[in-house]
């Protein structure tokens, strides 16, 4: 056992809970306690538990990357460290999503226990999300303060939205977005979200055109898929053109649409006429029973951070569904909520996006259907 020993402090923040909200880590060795990571980042409008969540997830990600031998995880949030340390259910949805995705990182380190401490002893983690959020309230994204100095550090942020044209210093990390094929749901535009429903023929075909489509373009490294059948057929027929194997990644699954799974908007708009229009008038808002775009654009964002992580500098095929690809525009894009209900994503159309490590995303190409053959009308 050759890696270090860690310490990772986490922290989340709501002003308003909800409200606009951040997190903060640092990450520690835990011999010397010298500061290895620090990582921090506004999420928009959430609570403080959803905050705390995130800043583990993000003290969790940062220690995996200095390949460790164990981690001893400290947080000031009592329900976080009960809930992961399995004495408390986690009874809220938003908050199973977040525990999952949390357990799921605990089990790729080889031990990781968790500690409950008093506030005054996370000050650093409590200092970094309260930064995140005031950049966040200027509209900006957090750097560390050394960085942004200019000096050497060896704190290392999150990807950064800068404005601006600058000098490329590394290859971008290249997404190539692809909405699966049609299935049964998709011509009858019915919710089709969590439900597990497969590619219907048209669909295969679908798929076959754009793995045909794809493979005459630049190679790529990794086909990365949603885990939902109809995600994985399609990423399975493109990944056997291209000579890939398919990897699955739960945070690029479609929105849970909870009662609605299967009905068509006019079969909602008469059965829950209040509940759709609280949904339509708001990202926080969830279906009963479902999940809300907020809730789907933070797991969106950290499927996409994982990916910059480790695939940096690549080309990757991501297969998905609608509202992921188009979470995945909109945080290129730098956009508001709303932008979501602005773009049109149809079977197996393409969406192209360059990530820059040191400068703004790129959005090359959005819903590139070319290749397409179809034989309904276009879905939202």
């Amino acid at each position: 056992m050759t890696g270090p020993r860690l310490v990772v402090e986490a922290d989340g923040g709501s002003r308003g809970n909800p409200g606009s909200a951040g997190y903060g880590a640092v990450v520690r060795d835990a011999r010397t306690g010298e500061v290895l990571r620090e990582v921090a980042s506004g999420i928009g409008r959430a609570t403080n538990n959803v905050a705390e969540y995130e800043g583990l997830l993000a003290g969790l990600r940062a220690a995996a990357e200095l390949d460790p031998t164990a981690v001893e995880v400290r947080m000031d949030s009592k329900l976080v460290v009960e809930q992961m340390s399995g004495r408390w259910q986690v009874k809220h949805p938003d908050m199973r999503v977040l525990a999952r995705q949390a357990a799921d990182l605990v089990g790729r380190l080889p031990a990781v226990t968790f500690r409950h401490i008093p506030r005054e002893r996370n000050r650093d983690a409590d200092r970094l999300a309260n930064e995140a959020m005031d950049a966040a309230a200027r509209g900006q994204e957090w750097v560390p303060a050394r960085e942004a100095a200019g000096t050497d550090s060896p704190v290392t942020a999150r990807l950064g939205v800068r404005y601006g044209w600058r000098e490329d210093t590394a290859p971008p990390t290249v997404t190539m977005l692809l909405r699966h094929g049609a299935t049964p749901l998709t011509a009858e535009r019915r919710f089709s979200g969590s439900g597990d429903v497969d590619l219907a023929p048209l669909g295969a075909t679908q798929a076959v055109a754009a793995a045909e489509r794809l493979a005459a373009e630049a190679p790529f490294t990794v086909v990365i898929s949603s885990p939902l059948r109809r995600a994985r057929h399609t990423a399975s027929i493109v990944a056997d053109h291209l000579g890939l194997d398919v990897r699955l990644s739960a945070g690029l699954r479609e929105t849970d649409f909870g009662h609605w799974e299967g009905a068509t908007f006019t079969e909602v708009r008469e059965r829950w006429p209040a509940e759709l229009s609280a949904w339509l008038d708001s990202v926080e808002v969830a279906p009963p029973g479902g999940e809300s775009f907020a809730s789907v654009a933070r797991r969106v964002r950290q499927a996409r951070d994982e990916i910059l992580a480790t695939r940096g500098g690549e080309r990757v095929l991501v297969v998905s569904h609608v509202t992921p690809i188009k979470l995945m525009a909109r945080l290129a894009l730098d956009a508001p909520p709303h932008a979501l209900y602005r773009m049109q994503l149809d079977p197996v159309g393409l969406t192209e996006i360059d990530w820059h490590a040191d400068g703004p995303a790129i959005l090359r190409r959005l819903n590139d259907t070319a290749h397409a053959p179809t034989d309904h009308a276009p879905t939202r």
